[in-house]
């Protein structure tokens, strides 16, 4: 699979974005090859400095996939207004992503011994 993640730093003004982030939210979801979206809200830094306040993730199913979307309307339309809703402060990151449960490794694990 293949991932959009977009952090949003604490210097984004969080109730002015929060307002708009459904229209972005609704542009996003027309992308096509969207397999799965998610949200994690940073309420603690366990250590180091950290800057971000929110990270969401778009998921796909290859790189190909992930740069149809962008490309796509509603890529730059989504695009263009995260890009306002955050004042351009948003950071943007892809890459590849993997995924496995605990079970399964456990599983593999005692095949071996």
């Amino acid at each position: 699979m293949y991932q959009l993640l977009v952090l949003i730093p604490v210097s984004v003004d969080i109730n002015s974005f929060d307002k708009h982030w459904p229209s972005f939210l609704e542009t996003a979801e027309k992308m096509p090859g969207l397999i799965k979206e998610s949200v994690s809200t940073i309420d603690k830094c366990l250590y180091g400095q950290n800057h971000i306040r929110r990270i969401y993730s778009f998921s796909f199913k290859d790189k190909s996939s992930f740069e149809q979307a962008l490309l796509s309307s509603a890529g730059e339309k989504a695009g263009d207004i995260l890009h306002e809703i955050t004042a351009g402060m948003v950071i943007l990151l892809s890459g590849s992503y993997q995924e496995d449960s605990l079970d399964r490794i456990k599983s593999l694990s005692s095949t071996i011994e």
